[in-house]
């Protein structure tokens, strides 16, 4: 069985994105690493190179900026990568920048590429995920954030990012998945708010022109995280690769999880969640096979 790591990456030393930490999480689970790096204004080419290991590969790409419809940009740059990985490889491991898969998990995606390898029904992998939000101690818990998302895919021709990268399809098709025993740490809603200000004006635009920009996105000098609904504390362990960066923390954000932004409806389908673990009119961006 062969395995080859993809992402894309861009401007990870300006926004501050645990690129290298993303990257770091899988290379144990993958037999190569194709790294497409855009074009940046700043040093996150060598950040990349500064990993030192032999599985990276670097792919240099430019940014189609005029691309914004839907976020397109994203999924032509996921592309770009998914191509340049090896003809030979069975799977195909892709994390985001801000994306870290935690090291208890290593060994059951592992065992799971093994155990599905030869059934061609299973076309891709689903985990399960937490979205940090504020700091690191606490998590989105609100019909807000997606609970679940395809991160490894079979080596297929037509196999494509869809949309803003977010999940894959076959042939233009949802995928057929199994559900694996492993959780991906979502970390782009944790960095100084000053930082995550500069990245809401600079990613917006990948969606959006200027004067909505300019008319959507505050111009503070700092991002406000109380403006969230809902939050709960988190009470696992984060990943060894986090530990650095998260003694770096340099800001204060606390949240009363007491408290719930929401109105009627958003109560009700929440209180349903809570009690049965059923998200009754969820998206699903995949079809499980089992």
């Amino acid at each position: 069985m062969k395995v080859s790591g993809f992402t894309i990456v861009r401007n990870a030393q300006k926004f501050d994105y645990p690129a290298v930490e993303a990257i770091t999480s899988i290379l144990p689970c993958v037999d190569e690493m194709v790294v497409a790096v855009g074009n940046s204004d700043d040093e996150t080419r060598a950040m990349i190179l500064a990993i030192a290991s032999p599985k990276i590969r670097i792919l240099d790409t430019v940014w189609d900026e005029t691309l914004r419809e839907g976020g397109r940009v994203l999924a032509e740059e996921t592309n770009k990568a998914l191509a340049a990985i090896s003809a030979d490889s069975d799977w195909c491991f892709y994390i985001q920048a801000d994306e870290v898969l935690h090291e208890d998990f290593v060994a059951p995606v592992r065992q799971a590429m093994e155990t599905h390898l030869k059934n061609p029904k299973v076309e891709g992998l689903l985990f399960d995920y937490t979205h940090f939000y504020g700091s690191y101690q606490y998590i989105g818990d609100s019909r807000a954030w997606y609970r679940k998302e395809i991160r490894i895919i079979r080596n297929l021709p037509g196999m494509s990012s869809y949309k803003d990268a977010q999940g894959f399809r076959y042939n233009g098709r949802k995928l057929n998945v199994v559900q694996i025993p492993a959780r991906i740490y979502h970390y782009g809603w944790v960095k100084n708010p000053h930082f995550q200000q500069e990245k809401q004006k600079s990613f917006q635009k990948l969606w959006h022109g200027d004067d909505w920009v300019e008319k959507n996105v505050s111009e503070a000098d700092a991002y406000d995280y109380g403006i969230i609904e809902s939050l709960e504390l988190f009470k696992g362990t984060h990943p060894a690769v986090m530990q650095d960066r998260i003694q770096r923390l340099n800001w204060d954000f606390h949240f009363d999880t007491r408290r719930k932004k929401f109105g009627l409806k958003k109560w009700l389908l929440h209180w349903f969640e809570n009690q049965t673990g059923v998200r009754l009119f969820e998206y699903k961006n995949y079809w499980r096979v089992g």
